[in-house]
């Protein structure tokens, strides 16, 4: 008999990328509600987790050996204060390859635009969200890209994603060769500060790149 959606996730997914034992944060169930106790009941069973060779990046509770813990994670000073207010009254619980973020705000599930700081309601339920990731993987996670990347460059190290050399939002391809990998912390800094600038801009304005080697 075929399990939950959740329960399916996890089946096939890595490994727990933490520990057994740890337990999610009291002050995260007392502000995230329903949302959250679904995320601790998932987290209880496997305590962070890789899918679809990595495409979809789950954030275990802490501590964590490598990597980002959930708490480390939604720290406002790691890359969220980047964003401003846009970043705000969120729970970030996991990334697509791209970076792009599944976040729980208000009683609801949405994914967070990295390159633009806008959000997009996906589900209303974690059950819901793994049914919407199970049944278009490819689409909600990057699946397809993040495995034709890999087999060119190899596996994609815990805490590192997949982005693009010409941002998505000015033109950028989805493929291989528009691709980098880079650190997640530092690929969301680089991009609250696309995000901000862009922020006011009208639709079809004009954007200049200037691409320089460290």
């Amino acid at each position: 008999m075929r399990g939950s959606w959740v329960e399916q996730l996890i089946a096939i997914a890595s490994p727990a990328l933490g520990s057994t034992d740890a337990r999610f944060p009291q002050e995260l169930l007392d502000r995230w509600g329903a949302r959250a106790a679904e995320l601790a009941a998932l987290l209880k069973q496997k305590n962070g987790l890789l899918a679809f060779e990595s495409a979809l990046h789950l954030f275990p509770i802490g501590p964590v050996t490598s990597g980002y813990s959930l708490e480390a994670w939604n720290s406002p000073t790691l890359w969220r204060e980047g964003y401003e207010d846009a970043a705000q009254d969120a729970l970030f619980f996991a990334e697509d390859i791209f970076g792009e973020q599944f976040c729980i705000r208000g009683a609801r599930i949405w994914r967070f635009n990295p390159e633009t700081g806008d959000s997009e309601e996906l589900a209303p339920t974690l059950e819901q969200w793994a049914q919407r990731l199970l049944e278009d993987y490819n689409l909600e996670t990057g699946y397809a890209l993040a495995h034709e990347w890999q087999n060119q460059y190899g596996a994609l190290p815990l805490g590192k994603r997949l982005l693009p050399k010409i941002p998505f939002v000015a033109g950028g391809k989805y493929a291989v060769e528009n691709l980098y990998a880079t650190d997640a912390v530092t690929g969301m800094r680089f991009r609250a500060d696309l995000a901000r600038q862009i922020r006011n801009l009208p639709d079809g304005t004009q954007i200049r790149f200037q691409i320089t080697e460290d």
